[in-house]
C-alpha cells in the first residue's frame, strides 16, 4: 500500500499504486478491479482527494504509451492520456502553436485535464477544455475502448466527470496558433474589491486573458485591492530583434526544501509579500515569456511544502454574475477575519461546456489557497458554501476536500443526468475514489 494525497497534502489514505505501460494491462487492471475498485491517477495536482482511493488501486497513468501526434494543417493535437501539458507546450511552442486552455501549472496530465475539464485565463473568451475536444479514448467497465465524441452523452459525463465513468486513454483537441513565445501583458492596479469588478467587467473582453490578484489582507477602503494582468500573445513585430521568437524551454529555478515548519506562511509574511506584490506592480504595458505569465508557481519545484506538514485548502467556487453580492461578502469576511491566503486569484468566466459535471459557468470566480491548521476554517468554509449554494453557484471538485455531499446536487443540477449515464457504463461501479464515496457519486 502506498499512502497518497491530493496536492494540498492533506488526508492522506493508502491504496495500491500501479502503473500499466501498455493498453492491453491498463485493460486487465480494470478487468480485475477489487471490490474497492479503481481511479486513474496523473501527476497529483488534484488539490483534494479525486486521485486517491482508500484500499482500492490507483493506477498511474503517466508511464502509459507516451504516444501524441499533431496536424498542422488543422492545428489538432492527439496524445495518450499521461502526456503533460508541460511535454505537448515544449514540443508545439516551437512550432508556432499553443495550447488551447491551459490551468496555473504545465504539470497537469491530458487525461487529468480533460477530467476536470480545466479552466484558464482565457475562460471569458475561449471557455474550457472541453469546448476544444473532437474526440476520446474511453476505456469503460467492461474492458472495451470506446471512441467518444461530443455527439456522445458519455462523452460529456467524461469531460468534467473525475475519472469516474472510465479511464481516458487518449484525447484529441484543437490548438492556437502563435507567432511567439511571448505575452502581450498590461498590468493595472485597483483600489477596492469594487473597483476591481468594474474594471474587469468593462475591459476583459478587449484581452484574451484575463485576471486578477486580490490582497485579502487589505482591510477596510482597500479591501480587495488588485492587480489585473491581462494579456494576448505578442506578435513578431512586437518583439526587440535578436533571439528566437518561438523560444521555450521552462524548467524549474528553484525547489522546495523537503518540510518546512508549519505557520511559516502566517499573516505577518503574507502581508509582507501583498505590501510588496501591490507596490511593485505599476500601471504598465510589458512583454513576458509563456511560463511566467501562465505558470509562475512551476518555478518552484514542490511548492505545495512550504505550507508545512499541515498541507492547505485550495478553495475556488464561481456564482453567476447578478450575485456580485454574495463575492462581496466573501471577501470582505475573509478580509475581517485575517484569513491568510497566499495566493488568491478572481477571473470571469465565460459561457461553460455541456460537460454534466463541469465546473465553469458565467460569472466570478475566486480561488484560495489556504493553510490546513487557520483557526475556525471548517466551519468558516461551511458558511460559506451556503451563501454560494444560495446564490447559484458551485465549488470546483478538482480542488475540494471538504464539501458535503447534501450540496452537491444543489451546485450540480445535472447530477442525475451524470449519474443514470454513469451507471450504464459502470454498472458494477469499479471507478471510485475518495471524493466519490465522500459526495455519494
Amino acid at each position: 500500500m502506498t499512502f497518497l494525497t491530493g496536492w494540498g497534502r492533506t488526508a492522506p489514505t493508502p491504496a495500491t499504486l500501479v502503473a500499466p505501460r501498455t493498453a492491453e494491462q491498463l485493460a486487465a487492471l480494470v478487468a480485475e478491479a477489487p471490490p474497492r475498485g479503481l481511479v486513474p491517477r496523473g501527476l497529483g495536482r488534484a488539490y483534494g482527494d479525486a486521485a486517491q482511493n482508500a484500499g482500492g488501486v490507483v493506477v498511474d497513468l503517466t508511464r502509459l504509451e507516451p504516444r501524441w501526434s499533431f496536424d498542422p494543417e488543422t492545428g489538432v493535437v492527439t496524445a495518450s492520456a499521461g502526456r503533460s501539458l508541460h511535454e505537448l507546450m515544449t514540443a508545439l511552442v516551437p512550432k508556432g502553436w499553443f495550447v488551447p486552455v491551459s490551468p496555473g501549472t504545465r504539470h497537469v496530465t491530458v487525461g487529468g485535464a480533460v477530467a476536470a475539464d480545466v479552466h484558464g485565463k482565457n475562460h471569458h473568451v475561449d471557455s474550457s477544455l472541453g469546448a476544444h475536444l473532437r474526440a476520446l479514448r474511453l476505456l469503460t467497465a467492461d474492458g472495451t475502448i470506446r471512441v467518444l465524441t461530443p455527439a456522445d452523452e458519455l462523452f460529456w459525463a467524461t469531460v468534467g466527470g473525475m475519472g469516474l465513468t472510465g479511464v481516458i486513454v487518449e484525447a484529441s483537441f484543437g490548438c492556437v496558433p502563435i507567432e511567439t513565445s511571448r505575452v502581450r501583458v498590461d498590468v493595472e492596479r485597483t483600489r477596492d474589491l469594487d473597483h476591481t469588478l468594474e474594471v474587469m467587467a468593462a475591459t476583459d473582453d478587449g484581452y484574451r486573458y484575463a485576471v486578477a490578484w486580490i490582497d485579502l489582507l487589505a482591510r477596510g477602503p482597500r479591501m480587495g485591492r488588485s492587480v489585473l494582468t491581462r494579456g494576448d500573445h505578442a506578435r513578431r513585430d512586437e518583439l526587440p530583434g535578436g533571439g528566437d521568437p518561438l523560444a521555450f524551454a521552462p524548467s524549474s529555478r528553484l525547489t522546495a526544501p523537503p518540510w518546512a515548519p508549519n505557520g511559516l506562511l502566517n499573516r505577518v509574511t503574507v502581508r509582507a509579500f501583498n505590501e510588496a506584490w501591490y507596490a511593485k506592480a505599476r500601471d504598465r504595458r510589458i512583454i513576458q515569456e509563456i511560463a511566467p505569465f501562465f505558470h509562475p508557481l512551476d518555478f518552484v519545484q514542490g511548492w505545495n511544502r512550504v505550507y508545512g506538514s499541515r498541507g492547505f485548502v485550495q478553495y475556488q467556487f464561481v456564482v453567476p454574475f447578478g450575485e456580485e453580492g454574495t463575492l462581496r461578502r466573501v471577501v470582505s469576511r475573509l478580509s475581517a477575519e485575517g484569513v491568510v491566503s497566499f495566493l488568491t486569484v478572481l477571473k470571469r468566466f465565460g459561457p461553460g461546456t455541456p460537460g454534466m459535471l463541469s465546473f465553469p459557468m458565467p460569472g466570478w470566480t475566486l480561488s484560495l489557497d489556504i493553510p490546513a491548521g487557520h483557526a475556525g476554517l471548517a466551519g468558516l468554509l461551511r458558511e460559506f458554501d451556503a451563501w454560494v449554494a444560495e446564490a447559484g453557484g458551485r465549488l470546483y471538485l478538482a480542488k475540494d476536500a471538504r464539501m458535503r455531499a447534501e450540496l452537491l446536487p444543489v451546485m450540480y443540477p445535472r447530477l442525475a443526468e451524470w449519474t443514470k449515464i454513469r451507471q450504464m457504463a459502470d454498472p458494477g461501479g469499479v471507478f471510485r475514489s475518495d471524493l466519490a464515496r465522500r459526495l455519494g457519486l
